[in-house]
């Protein structure tokens, strides 16, 4: 037996074309499950990935209800659900446009809501079920010029305890992965100086990996951690302490 086995497992990974959700995609399927790929935009991305490790690339864009309904239906029996869709708009309070405010909350949280409540019923009939939700740091700390942001993965993680709490009678587990600075694309664009501050701050003395963040939501999707639920893993080198 393989340590989190995820063999005969389906399942779902939103954002998954690129960077963590990518990461995460291949660590599902590298445990034995069969992925689903969903993704708004990266199509050739998506349909690479989906080649390379035997899964399936389905195109929505989760903050819509009607599409992440349909992307939910489209993947079938889902076993496992791992929300990882989302993006940011950086700005001041004080100049931040409701556009700004609007697209990062409705993309980085709405959309947990939308594709949790489409899982719901199917895994409640099954009485079984894994969701992992991904937050940030910023959601448990906050951050400079990240009101919107940081206030869509805070509420990720409420959310996800309120849905724990819920469904836990019916063996229907759901937690939360909160990432520190991962070398993505979100990151690799910050002036040398703020990630120079990052490090200093983060014991371990490195940015993280997409692996790095991956490894922790397929132990938390496999029975290794079925005694384990409404919990926030912070994967973040030690920054949050």
């Amino acid at each position: 037996m393989t340590f989190a086995s995820l063999e005969g497992k389906n399942a779902l990974v939103t954002g998954a074309s690129r960077g963590i959700g990518r990461a995460i995609a291949v660590e599902l399927a590298q445990a034995g499950a069969s992925v689903v790929i969903g993704y708004r935009t990266g199509k050739d991305e998506a349909e690479a990935l989906a080649v390379e490790i035997g899964g399936r690339a389905v195109q929505a864009d989760v903050s819509d209800a009607d599409d992440a309904r349909r992307l939910v239906e489209e993947a079938g029996d889902i076993d496992v659900l791992v929300n990882n869709a989302g993006l940011t708009r950086d700005g001041l309070l004080a100049r931040m446009s409701d556009d700004d405010w609007r697209v990062v909350i409705e993309t980085n949280l709405s959309s947990v809501f939308y594709t949790c409540r489409a899982v719901t019923r199917p895994m409640m009939k099954k009485r079984a079920g894994s969701i992992v939700n991904v937050s940030s740091i910023v959601g448990v700390h906050g951050n400079w010029g990240q009101t919107n942001y940081a206030a869509s993965k805070a509420g990720i993680i409420g959310f996800t305890k309120s849905f724990a709490r819920e469904l836990g009678s019916r063996n229907i587990r759901a937690n939360v992965v909160a990432p520190g600075y991962v070398t993505t694309q979100l990151t690799e664009v910050l002036p040398e100086e703020a990630t120079a501050a990052m490090l200093q701050n983060t014991p371990l003395g490195r940015l993280g990996d997409p692996v790095d963040v991956a490894r922790a939501v397929r132990f938390l999707c496999s029975d290794e951690a079925s005694f384990i639920t409404g919990e926030v893993l912070l994967v973040d080198g030690g920054l949050g302490m």
